[in-house]
């Protein structure tokens, strides 16, 4: 191994030298090149760019990968260069224990056959999480990992190089200033009597040695001024070419989203089918009461549509009248389908007037909309007033 032990100290002066110098910028002991406002703020938005992608990029691995021992494995893969083994997703995990099952309890049976139907519909969940979980990991994670791992690190390669080149501006500066002083020092108050020609010669030396000294701190100015614009104009380019990365991570961000629409829309397509599959071979005492769970995000998930309402045959919706209470406004959270003729359809977003009567289930309204009127479900609307 090449040893230079000259070097080696050499290096370690330098780094002690900028040490100093820092804390004493720091201190207010010394003076500092500035940088001008459009640079300051190139920073400020670069600084901001790594930070909030990194947050971004960790929360988003979060909500694919929930598991954090999942993560570190596909990390220690991605270090180790190494393809990841394929895993089966919870939803197919799931799926196939329910069919497994199904097969111990007997597919003829009511609960064997559900639990394939549904064991069924969890297989493909999974499998639409696993093409949704691929899709982002490529269209949006790698892009944002790219920036933090490459781009970002040459920006901060040559932020670090930019500051060394500024210490050592200054320090220039400070030399500088120095010899010049020490210059018009010793022209004012030389340290000889010129009286005699032997001390006349030793101060004409030390102004000729002073004169050089300020040539050579002159000299090391002007390349240090050099050397510093240059690595300026490195870095700003670098810095300007962050506007660049939002537009790319803004293409991937709506690649995200159109993945997760994809994905939500499977999903949604699959409970429906199911539901529908569901509502013909289970029994009405599988129904759940929505009033009973809490209102659900989809109402149909706890409440079958088109099921029939509770007292039907008892309440004639043409003879009921408005109590003497009063009655309410209510807006339309979801469409709904009236089961029956004693039912009112809605259509979401619209504005209805419902009231009570006396005998009536709790979790249902009679709902009035111009001249039709009929019962509608408490889960599908938010009263106003």
């Amino acid at each position: 191994m090449d040893f230079n032990v000259r070097k080696l100290a050499t290096d370690a002066g330098i780094f002690f030298s900028r040490a100093v110098q820092f804390t004493e910028e720091k201190l207010g002991q010394a003076e500092k090149t500035e940088l001008d406002t459009h640079f300051e703020s190139l920073l400020s938005r670069a600084d901001c760019t790594k930070n909030w992608t990194e947050k971004i990029y960790r929360q988003t691995e979060v909500l694919l990968q929930p598991n954090p021992g999942a993560r570190i494995e596909e990390f220690l893969y991605e270090k180790l260069d190494r393809k990841i083994p394929p895993r089966a997703t919870n939803g197919e995990i799931l799926g196939q224990f329910m069919l497994e099952a199904a097969k111990e309890f007997g597919p003829g049976t009511p609960y064997g056959s559900t639990l394939i139907k549904v064991g069924d519909c969890q297989r493909r969940l999974g499998g639409a999480q696993r093409d949704f979980l691929q899709t982002s990991s490529i269209s949006f994670l790698t892009p944002l990992r790219n920036f933090l791992e490459g781009d970002w690190r040459t920006i901060s390669k040559e932020r670090r190089l930019l500051e060394n080149r500024r210490l050592d501006l200054d320090a220039c500066k400070a030399r500088l200033k120095k010899a010049k002083a020490s210059e018009a020092k010793a022209a004012a108050a030389p340290d000889f009597q010129e009286t005699r020609p032997r001390n006349y010669v030793l101060s004409a030396s030390a102004s000729a040695l002073w004169n050089e000294e300020l040539d050579k701190a002159g000299h090391e100015l002007r390349v240090a001024q050099t050397e510093f614009d240059r690595q300026a104009e490195v870095t700003r380019l670098l810095l300007e070419g962050i506007n660049s990365t939002h537009v790319n991570h803004l293409r991937c961000l709506c690649e995200f989203v159109e993945a997760q629409t994809v994905y939500y829309n499977q999903c949604h397509k699959y409970m429906q089918e199911l539901q529908r599959e569901l509502g013909r071979g289970c029994p009405d005492s599988l129904e759940v009461n929505s009033h009973g769970v809490g209102s659900p995000t989809d109402p149909s998930a706890v409440l079958p549509l088109n099921s029939p309402s509770p007292d039907t045959d008892a309440l004639q919706i043409e003879e009921v009248q408005p109590p003497a209470s009063g009655t309410r406004k209510a807006k339309v959270l979801y469409a709904y389908d009236a089961g029956d003729s004693s039912e009112l359809s809605l259509m979401a977003d619209e504005l209805i007037t419902v009231y009570t009567v006396p005998g009536m289930d709790s979790d249902w309204l009679i709902g009035e909309r111009g001249n039709q009127k009929g019962k509608v479900p408490v889960t599908y609307l938010e009263l106003l007033s």
